[in-house]
C-alpha cells in the first residue's frame, strides 16, 4: 500500500510505503448433505485519512473481523444462510485535541460492528425466483478524543429487510417476458458520529421488466416506483443526502 501527501501547511511531499500481513482463514463443517456450517477469520489493510500536527501520514487502518455461520438447502433450488459477525477497526483518524484549531487528527480510534443477517437466495418455482435478507447491526464508536464511545456510527441502520422476486414466463409465444418488484426497509439512523440528529426510516419499492432469448437481454427497471422522499445518508446536519426520485434505467446485452 503506497501512499503520497502533499501537505499545504508545511510545504512538505512525503511519500510513504506500508506493508502488513492480512491472513484470511476459514472452515467449513457439513454435518448432512443440505446443512453446511463455516468460520471464518480475515484481517484488513486500508488507507488511513487525516493530518497531523506534525505533517506526517497515517498509518494504514486495520480490520479483523471473525464470522460464523450456517447454510441450509431448503429445497434442491433454495437455500437460506443465517450469519452472525464482529468486525473491529482500528487506527482510526479521530481529532488531535491538543491542537483544535487548525484541527489537526492523531489515530487513537477504535469502531465496532457486529451483527445478524439473514438471507435466502433460490428458485421457489419454477421461473419464479426470490432474494431476500435481513441485517440487524450494532455498529459503535468503542474509542474516540471528540465522541462519546457508545456513540452509533452514522448511516448504519440497526434494521434492515429487503426482498426481492422475479418472474419469466417459462413456455409459449412470449417465452423469455419476464417481471420484477421488490421492498427495501432502512431503519433509522445516526446523521452524525454525534447521534445530534436521526434520518428517518423508509421503504423504497422497485420494480423491473426485461425479456431474455437466447443471449440477448433486454430490460427496464423502475427505481423508486412510488417516488417517495428519503434520505440516502450524511455526513453532518448541512450535509444530508437525498434519494433519488422515480428513476427508469434501461439496458440492452448480448453474450457472445
Amino acid at each position: 500500500m503506497t501512499e503520497e501527501v502533499e501537505n499545504f501547511n508545511f510545504d512538505t511531499t512525503e511519500f510513504q510505503q506500508d506493508e502488513g500481513f492480512s491472513p484470511r482463514g476459514g472452515i467449513v463443517y457439513q454435518p448432512i448433505e443440505a446443512l453446511s456450517v463455516y468460520a471464518s477469520y480475515t484481517r484488513s489493510l486500508s488507507q488511513s485519512v487525516g493530518e497531523s500536527a506534525g505533517g506526517n501520514t497515517f498509518d494504514p487502518g486495520r480490520g479483523t473481523q471473525f464470522e460464523i455461520g450456517v447454510k441450509g438447502d431448503i429445497s434442491d433450488r433454495l437455500s437460506a444462510t443465517l450469519a452472525l459477525y464482529d468486525l473491529t477497526r482500528t487506527n482510526v483518524s479521530t481529532d488531535d485535541p491538543d491542537n483544535p484549531n487548525p484541527q489537526f487528527q492523531i489515530q487513537t480510534g477504535e469502531q465496532n460492528s457486529q451483527g445478524i443477517e439473514l438471507s435466502v437466495a433460490g428458485e421457489i418455482l419454477p421461473g419464479w425466483n426470490i432474494t431476500g435478507g435481513y441485517a440487524y447491526t450494532d455498529a459503535t464508536i468503542t474509542e474516540d478524543n471528540t465522541f462519546e464511545e457508545g456513540n452509533r456510527l452514522n448511516n448504519v441502520p440497526e434494521n434492515a429487510v429487503s426482498l426481492w422476486t422475479t418472474y419469466k414466463i417459462q413456455r409459449g409465444s412470449i417465452q423469455g417476458l419476464g417481471f420484477g418488484a421488490g421492498l427495501f426497509f432502512v431503519g433509522e439512523r445516526e446523521g452524525n458520529l454525534e447521534n445530534s440528529f436521526q434520518l428517518p426510516s423508509y421503504t423504497r419499492t422497485d420494480a423491473a421488466i426485461f425479456y431474455e432469448r437466447g443471449q440477448f437481454k433486454t430490460a427496464l427497471n423502475f427505481r423508486n416506483l412510488f417516488d417517495i422522499d428519503y434520505f440516502e445518508a450524511a455526513d453532518n446536519d448541512l450535509e444530508v443526502f437525498p434519494g433519488d426520485p422515480f428513476t427508469i434505467v434501461g439496458s440492452v446485452s448480448y453474450k457472445f
